[in-house]
């Protein structure tokens, strides 16, 4: 089946196809997804910006409305899309049909966000001047999604996006289209008109930088590699439109000498590995104290030998492949980089082998736990975005603490402890968006902030009352009494 783009209300071919390959299994096609060009990004801007002065002044119940009916149509198909999303990206299926549950549930909370806008009325230090503080919609936004969550990042962008009353053009990854378009299909027969929302599939160099550049876009909301996201930074700045960016993670997990043991290796295994580490909360250094440090790499390599790393439909997988031949080579290059500055791999960071049924291979990698590292190598500087985790051995909480906070970026920590004070004073000194006490550093809720510090945020937060900030400007109106 090919799948085209929606703009206008319309489904258009793009000017070529790209098929979407399993990576499980590479002879599994998926479908082929239309490679739209600059043209079509025009078209979905106009279509975007002719939608704005009646969408954005639209009723709060018509908008909260369709974002429901998105949502609940969303929860009611979640196997469905959950294993389209598992068949594209590689997540195992309960972990896939998660994401869409939680796609579902972004929009019923945004649906009820229409309901709950606010603002402010104050009295001017004039006497019988009022004073109204307000906030509208945007305009038109560019939204840019990335591969490793292919319909949960789409939601928590297109979701308060409308439902603050802007209109949108998407462009998904091209790795995985599927869920992005499978989600503009629900989108476009929810009874939004024509125009509000717009999907144009393709190149990122291609499509995304058509909508970066295009004048009529007042926004762009981008999560992806810091590189990408720095170029379009300067770009939008430049061009004086706002810009939102989430871009990497080097997140550390501490265990201190008083953790729990066995929660201390669960935590830091399904921070660091799960979900093949494709995560930018994932935890790829492990930050480990004098006392608790053999025990720890001991029960690490244990935990490691159990995890089953298999075709993502697979019952009992407890690891997918990675998304491609090039993030796969990219994960063992930084394993090689690693030993070569002298670290000790202890387990996995091979490819290997896992026999799906059709003869045709995908990207199978074992999990790597890397120990006897430095902050300074490579392995605990740069983001490998796999199932990859480095082990650094600290004297005690504050060297801990230190390395810990000594990277570029500042998305999610995690420490294991059983002390309050420690881990109270984690909490506030850590220089990190989100602070993980004696859970994963990799789940995060829909209805709270989501966003990092330093390298791996720019601009304000994502998900929650938060995402307000983007999606809407503030006006401060003045009237005579």
């Amino acid at each position: 089946m090919t799948h085209s783009n929606l703009i206008n209300g319309d489904w258009v071919a793009g000017k070529s196809t790209a098929a979407n390959i399993n990576p499980s299994n590479l002879a599994d096609v998926i479908g082929a997804y239309a490679q739209g060009d600059a043209s079509d990004v025009d078209a979905a801007v106009a279509a975007a910006k002719a939608a704005f002065p009646a969408w954005s002044t639209s009723g709060i119940q018509a908008r909260h409305d369709a974002l429901d009916k998105i949502g609940n149509e969303i929860l009611a198909r979640k196997e469905e899309l959950g294993e389209l999303l598992a068949r594209e990206e590689g997540k195992t299926r309960p972990e896939a049909i998660g994401e869409v549950a939680r796609a579902g549930q972004i929009f019923k909370f945004f649906a009820g966000e229409c309901l709950r806008g606010a603002g402010e009325v104050l009295p001017s230090v004039r006497p019988g001047v009022g004073v109204e503080i307000t906030r509208e919609p945007i305009g038109v936004v560019g939204l840019i999604t990335p591969w490793n969550f292919p319909i949960a990042i789409p939601a928590w962008k297109i979701a308060p996006a409308l439902a603050y009353g802007n209109c949108v053009v998407l462009k998904p990854a091209d790795l995985v289209p599927g869920s992005a378009w499978a989600l503009a299909e629900i989108i476009h027969r929810s009874g939004i008109p024509a125009g509000v929302f717009n999907l144009v599939m393709g190149r990122g160099r291609v499509i995304g930088e058509a909508l970066v550049n295009h004048p009529d876009v007042a926004a762009i909301s981008f999560t992806g590699s810091v590189g990408v996201g720095r170029g379009i930074a300067q770009k939008a700045v430049e061009a004086g439109k706002k810009v939102q960016l989430e871009m990497g993670g080097k997140n550390p997990q501490v265990v201190l000498d008083d953790a729990d043991l066995a929660q201390a290796v669960e935590l830091s295994a399904q921070s660091a590995f799960y979900s093949t580490g494709q995560r930018c909360t994932a935890s790829s250094r492990l930050i480990v104290t004098d006392g608790i440090y053999p025990a720890f790499i001991q029960a690490m390599q244990e935990r490691l030998a159990r995890i089953k790393v298999g075709a993502a439909l697979a019952a009992g997988t407890d690891i997918g492949p990675v998304v491609s031949e090039a993030q796969l080579e990219q994960d063992l290059s930084y394993v090689a980089i690693a030993q070569a500055e002298g670290g000790a791999l202890l387990s996995g960071g091979e490819r290997v082998a896992c026999h799906t049924g059709s003869g045709d291979e995908g990207y199978f990698m074992r999990p790597a736990l890397i120990a006897d590292t430095s902050p300074a190598m490579r392995i605990n500087r740069e983001e490998v975005f796999g199932p990859v985790a480095s082990v650094i051995r600290v004297r005690d909480y504050e060297e801990a603490l230190a390395v810990a906070n000594d990277t570029p970026f500042g998305l999610s920590a995690g420490i294991a402890t059983t002390s309050l004070k420690y881990a109270s004073h984690f909490k506030r000194h850590s220089q990190a968006g989100m602070v993980m006490v004696n859970l994963p550093t990799a789940g995060v809720d829909y209805h709270v902030p989501f966003g990092g510090r330093k390298g791996s945020s720019y601009g304000s937060r994502e998900q929650g009352r938060y995402a307000q900030e983007f999606y809407t400007t503030v006006k401060t109106a003045y009237s005579m009494a």
